[in-house]
């Protein structure tokens, strides 16, 4: 029937997902002391991202395995 939506989203929010998590886990940790009240504002959503894209992906393979006869 095509390609299901949610497995590009799903891709998309992943790889955004580990480039944030790499970015919030090398950075200085005093940028967020200074600009965010100590908290890793990137570490953080970059786990959310990447949960979402894993999410999304689950949704689509889980879709894709139904439709098979």
């Amino acid at each position: 029937m095509g390609l299901d939506i949610r497995l590009p989203i799903g891709i998309i929010f992943s790889i955004y997902g580990v480039v944030l998590l790499i970015y919030g886990a090398v950075a200085d940790a005093s940028i967020f002391q200074e600009k965010s009240l100590g908290v890793n504002i990137d570490l953080w959503w970059g786990l959310a991202m990447l949960v979402f894209g894993a999410f999304m992906g689950a949704l689509a393979f889980r879709a894709s395995r139904r439709s098979e006869p």
